[in-house]
């Protein structure tokens, strides 16, 4: 059967266009040109710019990055900005092209260098640079580091994938999503930071767009200045976000640890924005305008690769890469394509609309065939809004949010379908959004309790956003009243996961206080295991205590409580 058969119909080029716009328009609008995204990402052997090695002092304020790793290959990142919180949104550095040279090796003294190169860091795109590194070892680690003029940057660690179809025996990640700087310090990344990774998935928001003032500037002994307390919509207040954030030296470590695969959600541009469409009254040419400059942005702060070069007001961040032959990884992104909210909520109102998805028609034939070809164990989703239906209406009555996957059922449907038709045993979803921790399975049908289980989800909670938290809060009942979902905690953390041929163990792991300081220990309240060929969740005990720091209920036996439900 087709892929194409279950995906809704294309709606035209112009579904998510504003009216009388063309990519060149949006191009010209951004004001970068095709020569400064093609240097940032790798400038061609002998390209030197005339006076180009001139730089300010401590240029590498924020840090470096690697990520989107391939056998042979790693994209690096890093911005010059000696200044990063100057309010023009170009870090303290003058208006001119600058080499940014780049060194990758076998050791952290950099005495087996394996590779040289450069880039050529512009204006046009805040002086930030995206080299992407080949002639690689398949399942190596590597070091790496910039020079710039005088100056060096930080060193940091990479990864590259295994050759494809390689047998692979592990696979360690980190899940962090979440992260507004302005509720609380970043003690989840001190702790991810120190942990033997892999990857990290970073499932979305990564910065938030409001204004920041004494309302919402709960991290203590912080200060900013008067120009962050305004909804930020512009080019350069985007920049400006992306450089307060990661002034936290936690997120700079975590970045510098691991490869980092990264999707966004909504926040990077508008909260609970649908394609083209702002929640909030403005115009689709206008928000496309927005659009345009947020996902610059976001492009300018992050790792990747050149297949993510931003176009006006597109960019694609729907990917694909393979772990051996472990995992496949199918990256995500329900933001940019999904249909808009719908007028009628109910129970079977207009988010059952065979027509709607939160994909976009183009997304699920991909992500269809993805599936189709795949022949690794395990197939990730990383992506950021829950897909497990909950009912959010713990009388007779059902209730669902319309951000989510509930919002549109036919897409997920679908996608249940093509698990099933193309026998994915093992899908793992990836999740974020929701400031919780939660572990749920994936049923053929949420209505059905004692229906097949064909995946397990896992939502990681917020490494910021919301402030301490707690294990228990006002929609803890709520949640567990869905029987497919076995976790519920309410604190700041992330999620450590390992993987195997044989089995998937997920470790939450959460630190009791964000707002005070940074130095809250790190516990890990619940731990499963997913095996292979047998999709859902398994209370992993751990007779040992190796791993699970207390006890999980409030009995202090580890099962019941009234955030956790036993799990087969």
């Amino acid at each position: 059967m087709s892929d194409n058969v279950d995906s809704p119909p294309d709606r035209g080029p112009g579904h998510s266009r504003g009216p009388g716009h063309s990519r060149r328009d949006f191009l010209a609008l951004a004001g970068v040109s095709a020569a400064a995204l093609t240097l940032g990402t790798g400038a061609p052997a002998g390209a030197l710019t005339p006076g180009g090695d001139r730089v300010p002092a401590d240029p590498f304020q924020l840090g470096v990055a690697s990520g989107d790793p391939e056998p042979y290959g790693v994209v690096l990142w890093t911005r010059l900005a000696p200044r990063p919180l100057a309010e023009d949104g170009h870090g303290g550095m003058p208006r001119r092209p600058v080499d940014v040279h780049y060194e990758v090796a076998e050791d952290e003294r950099f005495t087996r260098v394996v590779r040289r190169g450069h880039a050529v860091a512009t204006s046009e795109l805040a002086h930030s640079v995206h080299p992407e590194v080949g002639g690689l070892r398949p399942g190596r680690e590597y070091f790496y580091r910039f020079r710039a003029g005088r100056e060096v940057s930080p060193v940091g660690r990479t990864r590259t994938a295994p050759a494809p179809h390689q047998r692979v025996e592990r696979l360690a990640f980190g899940m962090a999503s979440c992260q507004a700087w302005y509720h609380g310090h970043f003690a989840a990344y001190r702790h991810l930071a120190q942990e033997e990774l892999d990857l990290v998935f970073f499932l979305g928001d990564y910065v938030y767009e409001y204004a920041i003032n004494s309302g919402n500037l709960w991290r203590q002994g912080a200060r900013v200045d008067p120009v962050h307390d305004a909804t930020v919509r512009t080019l350069e207040q985007y920049r400006l976000r992306y450089a307060l954030f990661k002034t936290d030296p936690h997120l700079r470590a975590a970045h510098a640890r691991a490869p980092w695969v990264t999707t966004w959600d909504d926040h990077e541009v508008q909260n609970n924005y649908a394609a083209a469409h702002s929640q909030y009254g403005i115009s689709v040419e206008d928000f496309e305008r927005q659009r345009a400059v947020a996902y610059r942005a976001y492009y300018e702060h992050l790792p990747l690769r050149r297949g993510s070069l931003p176009h006006g007001p597109d960019l694609r961040l729907y990917r694909r890469f393979g772990w051996g032959a472990l995992a496949d990884v199918h990256v995500l992104d329900t933001r940019q394509y999904r249909d808009d909210f719908p007028t009628d909520s109910s129970a079977g109102g207009e988010h059952t609309d065979p027509r709607r998805s939160i994909l976009g028609a183009a997304q699920e034939r991909w992500l269809y065939s993805g599936l189709r070809r795949s022949r690794a164990t395990w197939n990730l989703l990383a992506q950021q809004v829950v897909m497990a239906q909950i009912d959010r209406d713990t009388g007779p009555g059902r209730t669902f949010s319309m951000d989510q996957w509930d919002g549109f059922t036919a897409n997920r449907d679908r996608l249940f379908a093509a698990v099933r038709r193309h026998g994915v045993d093992n899908l793992v979803v990836l999740t974020g959004d929701i400031h919780r921790h939660v572990a749920a399975e994936l049923k053929a049908d949420f209505t059905d309790p004692h229906s097949p289980t064909i995946g397990t989800e896992l939502v990681v909670t917020s490494v910021g956003s919301d402030g301490d938290g707690a294990p228990t809060d006002r929609y803890t009942e709520l949640w567990l009243a869905n029987p497919h979902v076995k976790l519920y905690d309410g604190r700041r953390g992330y999620v450590h996961g390992e993987l195997t041929p044989e089995r998937l163990t997920s470790r939450f792991r959460v630190v009791d206080h964000v707002e005070r300081d940074d130095r809250a220990p790190v516990s890990t309240v619940a731990q499963f295991v997913t095996e292979a060929g047998r999709p859902g969740l398994t209370v992993d005990t751990d007779p040992t205590g190796s791993n699970l720091s207390g006890p999980i209920g409030a009995s202090g036996q580890s099962g019941q409580s009234a955030h956790f439900r036993s799990a087969r």
